[in-house]
C-alpha cells in the first residue's frame, strides 16, 4: 500500500473513531434517547431536556450534523435546530436492535482508559488489571443477537439440539454466560427447559439474576459464579459455550469438565467468533475486527501463568485440538450462515 493511500485510510478511520466517541457521549448523556421522538431540538432545548451544558450540547449537535448522524433543519438559522432521523434510531438509540452500535462505542471508551495498562502488559507478558464496570456497566455487545437469533433461528436449525431442548425437564448448562442473555434467550424459546448459567464474574452473575427475574424466568433460569473447569457431573442434556471459550485461560480443562457433565446422549454446542481456517492477508472485515478486539481485550484478559492465551481468533483447528485433548472424538462445524459467528457441535 502506498504511503498516501495509507495516510488517507487512517485519516478516514480517525473520523470513524471520533464518531464512536461522540456516540458514547450521546448515549451516556441521554441525547439520543431524548431525540427518538423525531422532534426538532435547539442546543438549548436539548440541554434543558438532558440536564447538560448548552455550549457542550451545541458542539455535540454540530459534530453530529456534519457527520450526518443527525439532521439540521436550516443551516443558516440561529439557533439551529436538529433531529434524529427515524432511520438512525435502531443504530444509535435502541440497545435491543441488532444494528445498534451503542455497546461498541462504550467498549471503545473502556478500552481507551486501559491503554497505559496495556503498554505495561505487553512489556511484562502479564494480564493488565481487569476493566472496571463503572461508570457505564457492562456493554452487553451480544444481547440483541442472543434475544433475536439464538432461540429463534440458531438452535432450531440444529435438529439434534432442538429435539433435546423440546423435551420436558431438559437441563442446559450455559458456560461463560456473562450477564445471562444467552441463558434467558434459550429459556424463552424452550419453555420446558431449565438453564443453569455459569460464569467466573460474580458481578455478571448478579446482573444475570436480575435480568432473569425481570423476564419472569427466575424459576427456570438460575446462575452461579464459579470456574466451569470444576463443573460437577450433572447430567446435562445440552451444554453451550457461547462467545466464551477463546477467553478462557484453561479451555481444555473446561471442555473436559463439560464432557464429564453430559447426560448419556447430551450434546455440546460451541459458538465462537467467525474466523477462517487459515491466516491470510488481507483478512476479512470480521477477522480484522477480531484481531483488533483480541489486541485490546480478549488476549490481555486471558494472559497469565499456564494460560492457553488463545485470543479472539480461535481457528477451527485450534478448537479441534482443544476438544481432542479433552476427550471429544469429533468437532463438526455447523452450516449456519453468519458473518459474526462459527457454530460447532462437539461429539464424545
Amino acid at each position: 500500500m502506498k504511503s498516501d493511500v495509507l495516510a488517507r485510510r487512517l485519516f478516514e478511520e480517525t473520523l470513524g473513531a471520533l464518531d464512536l466517541y461522540s456516540i458514547y457521549l450521546g448515549d451516556q448523556l441521554g441525547y439520543y434517547r431524548a431525540m427518538t421522538g423525531g422532534d426538532w431540538f435547539s442546543a438549548e432545548s436539548l440541554a434543558r431536556r438532558t440536564g447538560t451544558s448548552v455550549r457542550y450540547t451545541e458542539e455535540w449537535l454540530s459534530q453530529q450534523a456534519v457527520r450526518e448522524l443527525v439532521e439540521v433543519q436550516d443551516e443558516r438559522a440561529q439557533p439551529r435546530r436538529y433531529r434524529l432521523p427515524a432511520e438512525h434510531v435502531p443504530v444509535l438509540a435502541d440497545p435491543d436492535s441488532m444494528m445498534a452500535v451503542i455497546a461498541g462505542a462504550t467498549d471503545l471508551a473502556r478500552i481507551a482508559r486501559r491503554l497505559p495498562d496495556l503498554v505495561t502488559a505487553y512489556r511484562t507478558g502479564q494480564a493488565p488489571p481487569s476493566m472496571p464496570w463503572e461508570p457505564e456497566g457492562r456493554s452487553e455487545q451480544n444481547r440483541a443477537q442472543y434475544l433475536n437469533l439464538l432461540g429463534k433461528q440458531w438452535l432450531p436449525a440444529i435438529p439434534e439440539i432442538d429435539e433435546r431442548l423440546m423435551r420436558a425437564g431438559a437441563r442446559v448448562a450455559d458456560i461463560g454466560c456473562g450477564t445471562g442473555w444467552s441463558s434467558i434467550a434459550m429459556a424463552e424459546a424452550y419453555p420446558l427447559v431449565s438453564v443453569e448459567g455459569i460464569d467466573l464474574d460474580a458481578q455478571a452473575i448478579a446482573e444475570a439474576g436480575r435480568h432473569a427475574h425481570e423476564h419472569g424466568l427466575a424459576d427456570r433460569v438460575r446462575f452461579k459464579a464459579g470456574d466451569a473447569a470444576s463443573l460437577s457431573s450433572e447430567g446435562y442434556d445440552v451444554v453451550t459455550i457461547i462467545q466464551a471459550l477463546h477467553d478462557m485461560s484453561n479451555p481444555v480443562e473446561v471442555l473436559h469438565a463439560v464432557r464429564k457433565s453430559l447426560a448419556g446422549d447430551g450434546v455440546v454446542l460451541v459458538v465462537d467468533s467467525h474466523v477462517e481456517e487459515e491466516f491470510s492477508v488481507p483478512g476479512t472485515p470480521q477477522e480484522q475486527l477480531n484481531y483488533g478486539i483480541s489486541l485490546m481485550v480478549c488476549l490481555p484478559e486471558a494472559m497469565g501463568p499456564g494460560s492457553a492465551a488463545t485470543g479472539t481468533v480461535m481457528r477451527p483447528g485450534t478448537l479441534r485440538r482443544y476438544a481432542a485433548n479433552a476427550g471429544f472424538t469429533e468437532v463438526r462445524m455447523l452450516p449456519i450462515e453468519s458473518q459474526k459467528w462459527n457454530f460447532y457441535r462437539l461429539t464424545v
